[in-house]
């Protein structure tokens, strides 16, 4: 066997279709484009075109609402919250706070937690590497807790 004496199945090529070569043919008149609009005029087709930098930027998906500047994210925490889920003494600081799961780990970004002032607080706590809204800060001060946040 050899590649000159090499046969096609049966079936497996098919005759080219001719178009505009008239009714009998059964393609003839529009010769398949349909009939008006721009791809049924000659050379109505657009063809293919280098894309420019607009085009690609056009194409690409817009996100909507706010992103974090640089991928930090921060988690805010209510000192309802910290009432709710620590005892009177313990230290709070991100890693406590994820073992609690009053917040998520986040993966391959750094994160940050606010402690905003939302409720009361009677317990003595020690918070560590939070940043404090004005009203959080006073709370936990009254409550005789101490802030303390690492250089």
């Amino acid at each position: 066997m050899e590649l000159h004496t090499l046969k096609s199945f049966k079936g497996s090529t098919k005759r080219p279709k001719r178009v505009g070569r008239g009714h009998g043919s059964g393609h003839g008149t529009t010769a398949t484009r349909g009939q008006k609009g721009q791809r049924a005029r000659s050379g109505g087709r657009k063809g293919l075109r280098l894309k420019g930098m607009k085009q690609m930027l056009l194409r690409i998906p817009k996100n909507k609402g706010f992103h974090a500047i640089k991928g930090i994210i921060t988690y805010e925490v209510n000192v309802r919250d910290l009432e709710k889920h620590f005892k009177d003494g313990e230290t709070v600081d991100h890693i406590s706070l994820t073992a609690k799961g009053i917040i998520k780990k986040a993966k391959g970004t750094s994160s940050r937690v606010k402690v905003l002032g939302i409720g009361t607080l009677t317990k003595k706590l020690t918070v560590n590497d939070c940043i404090f809204s004005a009203s959080a800060r006073e709370k936990i001060e009254k409550a005789g807790g101490t802030i303390t946040m690492s250089a």
